[in-house]
């Protein structure tokens, strides 16, 4: 969801009373002709507004609250679960503490000592989707956007989720009202208040059978989705051969 012109611009001026737009544009690292059809447009985009208050050293999840759809966010900001930092580990990093346990380099219930992959990771939107559902998660979540179960699916299947829906699917869910935005990378995690060292000491908790468990539905999920990629490609190769 976009915000609307006159709400940025009157939020733009409590920010930086002295500013032009040339200089909030400079600042953000926006380009100014992006900005200024946002404006002619009347809609400004989410991420114009992140950009601009990272550049004038303000909390952007504590500024979304200023506008309509996201009043809610600042207030609704908690710690993540600990399935939704597991969530946002790698299927790498879950093998290769699999290995390490194997050879006594770590243990269960103590901190992950090696350096975890950064994320958002390859399919990091929809593990916390699936982190964050306790059944209907989708159902609900198509109903109350009013948007069809397929486009849902699209916007997972390609690892994307608009704010709206991110911020959406967190209330649906009761969970962090900044989780999705960390997700889909609109928010850095320290700015949707995740704790730095959260996922080393989330997936440090696991018991064995749990990580091998873990492993085996990443893996699972990893292996439809290049299934998928290799049809798609004999697809495309066959009509390639019957036009030739």
């Amino acid at each position: 969801m976009a915000v609307t012109a006159k709400s940025f611009q009157l939020w733009r001026s409590r920010i930086a009373p002295d500013d032009t737009v040339a200089d909030l544009c400079r600042k953000a690292g926006i380009k100014r002709s992006t900005l200024g059809q946002q404006l002619v447009r009347g809609k400004v985009a989410i991420g114009t507004v992140v950009s601009s208050a990272r550049a004038y050293g303000l909390n952007p999840a504590h500024e979304l609250g200023n506008f309509d759809g996201y009043r809610d966010l600042p207030t609704g900001i908690r710690e993540p679960t600990d399935a939704e930092l597991i969530s946002q580990v790698s299927h790498i990093d879950v093998l290769k503490l699999i290995v390490a346990r194997s050879q006594d380099e770590e243990a269960a219930g103590r901190d992950v000592r090696f350096e975890l992959a950064p994320f958002p990771h390859r399919n990091s939107v929809r593990a916390w989707i699936d982190a964050v559902d306790r059944g209907e998660l989708r159902q609900g979540l198509a109903a109350r956007a009013g948007i069809a179960p397929q486009n849902l699916s699209a916007q997972l299947t390609a690892g994307r989720l608009t704010p709206e829906l991110a911020v959406e699917a967190a209330r649906v869910a009761g969970v962090s009202l900044a989780s999705g935005l960390v997700v889909t990378s609109l928010l850095t995690s320290a700015e949707g208040g995740w704790p730095a060292d959260g996922r080393n000491r989330a997936l440090g908790m696991l018991s064995d059978a749990e990580l091998v468990l873990l492993a085996r539905d990443r893996l699972d999920v990893l292996g439809k989705s290049l299934k998928k990629l290799e049809l798609a490609s004999s697809r495309d190769q066959d009509l390639w051969e019957n036009l030739g």
